[in-house]
């Protein structure tokens, strides 16, 4: 167990195997409790902000992974020469790696994690799933064994029962996973699962099993130590999700009852026990409409959406695993933990939500986060100038928020993400705030298809309902009126030819004219906008990126960006752009002709930046609608492009092998 475990002593220094915000995150209760930090990095990472806040910083190689934070000799001999007595893996890269645990405790260096066989038994999802079943854990019906060719998993799938899901052994993070609901589909899945199960695991093993359809993903926070305690705190609804992948998680499920909490928390804290399991782990399952639940996989690391266990319970979850790592006993019977108020994390990710959530690529400019007060929590490793690279998770940070109601966590979510402010990359904040703001995800009508379901056509960013309108009116107004205002002061104006401050204006949102009427009052502006009337008061002055103020009595916060003669305004999910003229230049501007995009209908573009892997045409041939026409990956994701209609191929101009620019053209049609 190593020599921190062996003696029951706190460390004094320990080192940090990961980067960005789970890097910061570590070195932040660390540094609360009196211990030193030492983080790793390659040649990407050299200016960040882990970098910067730790106490000792090493360098390990270029920037891919697999020359940096994957090399496993090269973190222990960093340890080493530190002087390190600890390795917190965080997740992700080696977290999960038992040959990583086994070289550290023959170094004589402590894992701030499970034990190497725990991470084994439940690394592999085949071995782990008969180990659920021994220990009386309910498991998903289906083929528990590794399947080598088509035929094979064709005639499982049909004994098992359409659907199925297809899922690679040593998989996670959504990779290697695929669903079929077809003897067609399921060979184009058994093929992209493999193949990214190889890619990012270095195991192509799949299995296959019944998919639960409607399931919500809920999990089980476990906190174990060496000395046969093992507790749970609670659940994550973990439903909200794209591709597998989580985006929005809360603390607790608004779906579970008590009696259910009592029976899936039971049956994590026995698989634990079956393990030997020590330090923090979560075991995940699928719950069907009925509350039927299942065992999913357990993953033997500190998760990502860690921060709303924490919210609701009042625990470190980082300071508990090194206390456990240190030999102490767990500080917390199963009845001390209580479940206060309602806590909900959102994942910002560089990506671009308009164009099927694509990676983006490139520096923060401007990064201006909502405050860090009144129930709200930001985990980040970036600051403003951060680089976004291709060489990792696209993560900016985690948005945390708590309330006293799921109501309250809520709203206060809405509010931070309107405040938010990222330029210089694509980012996902107007979708998550779409989510938020919708009525299903209030209502707690959540499923894994709930992104798919309720985004059936992508997402656009635009105003869906009047209140909304009203509300980016009056703000567009006020924002030009206070520019007005400040041009009216500016000296060496012609006597008798000073700027008037109008008081009649129309706002166009995206060319929709909203005429209105503003009037200066003492401490607030008066508007009529149509039939209606508002009071609007706020700070805002021109330059600041954000307006905060209030529409009537209600907060509201709009990210304003200038644009052209007009502004782009962000607010609930929508961006538009609001031009303000006097009612003359409006009905001039409603004569302009609109510009029309560029026709690319006859070209197959690559969505992303990316590998191009497979180009499945040849020019001359005659292709389907739904035919597979290319396989992109980025980020180790196979993203498998299909005609969108019956056609020609005329030439192809890429080749496998290419690295491809987002929107470069791979294939035209006759």
């Amino acid at each position: 167990m190593g020599l921190g475990s062996a003696l029951g002593q706190m460390f004094s220094k320990i080192l940090i195997a990961n980067r960005g915000e789970i890097a910061v995150r570590i070195i932040r209760t660390a540094r609360r409790m009196g211990i030193r930090t030492v983080v790793v990095y390659s040649e990407a990472d050299a200016t960040s902000l882990a970098v910067e806040m730790a106490d000792e910083a090493v360098a390990i190689g270029a920037a891919p992974a697999a020359e940096s934070y994957l090399k496993a000799d090269r973190i222990i001999a960093a340890a080493r020469e530190t002087g390190a007595e600890a390795v917190h893996p965080g997740f992700g890269f080696l977290s999960e790696n038992a040959a990583f645990a086994r070289q550290l405790e023959a170094a004589g260096i402590v894992f701030i994690g499970p034990g190497p066989d725990a991470i084994a038994a439940m690394g592999d999802k085949i071995e782990s799933k008969k180990l659920a079943e021994k220990a009386g854990v309910s498991t998903v019906p289906g083929h528990v064994g590794a399947i080598s060719t088509v035929d094979d998993a064709r005639q499982i799938a049909r004994e098992v029962g359409y659907p199925v899901m297809i899922k690679a052994s040593a998989g996670g993070g959504g990779k290697g996973m695929r669903i079929a609901w077809s003897d067609a589909e399921l060979a184009d899945g058994f093929r992209s699962a493999t193949n990214e199960a190889r890619n990012s695991f270095g195991d192509e093993r799949v299995f296959i099993e019944r998919f639960v359809q409607s399931p919500r993903h809920i999990e089980i926070q476990v906190l174990a130590d060496a000395h046969g305690n093992v507790i749970h705190l609670g659940e994550r609804e973990c439903s909200i999700q794209r591709r597998h992948q989580k985006v929005i998680e809360e603390a607790p499920s608004p779906f579970l009852d008590e009696a259910t909490r009592a029976a899936m928390g039971e049956q994590a804290v026995a698989l634990a026990r079956a393990v030997g399991y020590r330090s923090a782990g979560t075991v995940e399952f699928i719950v069907d409409p009925d509350r039927n639940f299942y065992f999913l996989e357990m993953n033997t690391r500190l998760q990502v959406e860690h921060p709303v266990t924490e919210m609701v319970t009042g625990l470190d979850l980082v300071e508990e695993m090194i206390r456990v790592a240190a030999g102490e006993k767990l500080r917390h019977r199963q009845e001390d933990i209580r479940l206060n108020g309602w806590a909900i994390e959102a994942r910002i990710y560089a990506e671009d939500p308009e164009r099927g959530f694509v990676p983006s690529i490139g520096r923060i400019s401007r990064y201006l986060p909502p405050e860090e007060k009144d129930g709200v929590r930001i985990d980040t490793g970036i600051v403003e100038g951060s680089e976004i690279s291709m060489f990792y998770d696209p993560m900016i940070a985690k948005l945390i928020t708590c309330g006293g109601t799921r109501e309250a966590a809520i709203e206060r979510m809405a509010q931070a993400l309107d405040r938010y402010y990222i330029r210089g990359i694509s980012h996902n904040v107007p979708f998550l705030r779409a989510v938020v703001g919708s009525a299903r995800f209030r209502e707690g009508r959540l499923s894994t298809a709930f992104i798919d379901e309720e985004f059936a056509d992508g997402f656009s960013p635009e105003v869906t309902d009047a209140e909304q309108a009203r509300i980016l009116t009056a703000v567009a107004a006020v924002i030009h009126r206070r520019r007005v205002e400040r041009d009216a002061t500016i000296s060496g104006q012609l006597p008798g030819r000073e700027r008037v401050v109008a008081t009649d204006w129309v706002v166009l949102l995206d060319r929709e004219p909203h005429p209105v009427k503003v009037e200066a009052e003492t401490d607030h502006l008066l508007l009529q906008i149509g039939e209606e009337s508002c009071r609007v008061s706020s700070g805002w002055a021109p330059g600041c990126p954000v307006f905060a103020g209030l529409v009537d009595d209600t907060p509201v916060a709009v990210q304003v960006d200038p644009d052209g003669a007009g502004y782009t305004l962000t607010h609930g999910g929508a961006s538009v752009r609001a031009l303000v003229l006097s009612p003359r230049a409006a009905e001039l501007a409603a004569l302009m002709p609109v510009k029309q995009p560029p026709d690319t209908s006859k070209q197959l573009l690559s969505p992303m930046p990316g590998l191009l892997v497979l180009v499945a045409v040849e020019a001359g041939w005659e292709v389907k609608t739904g035919q597979e026409l290319a396989v992109v990956e980025a980020m180790k994701m196979e993203n498998i492009l299909r005609a969108e209609r019956d056609g020609v191929v005329k030439a192809v101009l890429a080749s496998p092998g290419d690295s491809l620019s987002a929107d470069q053209v791979i294939l035209e049609f006759e």
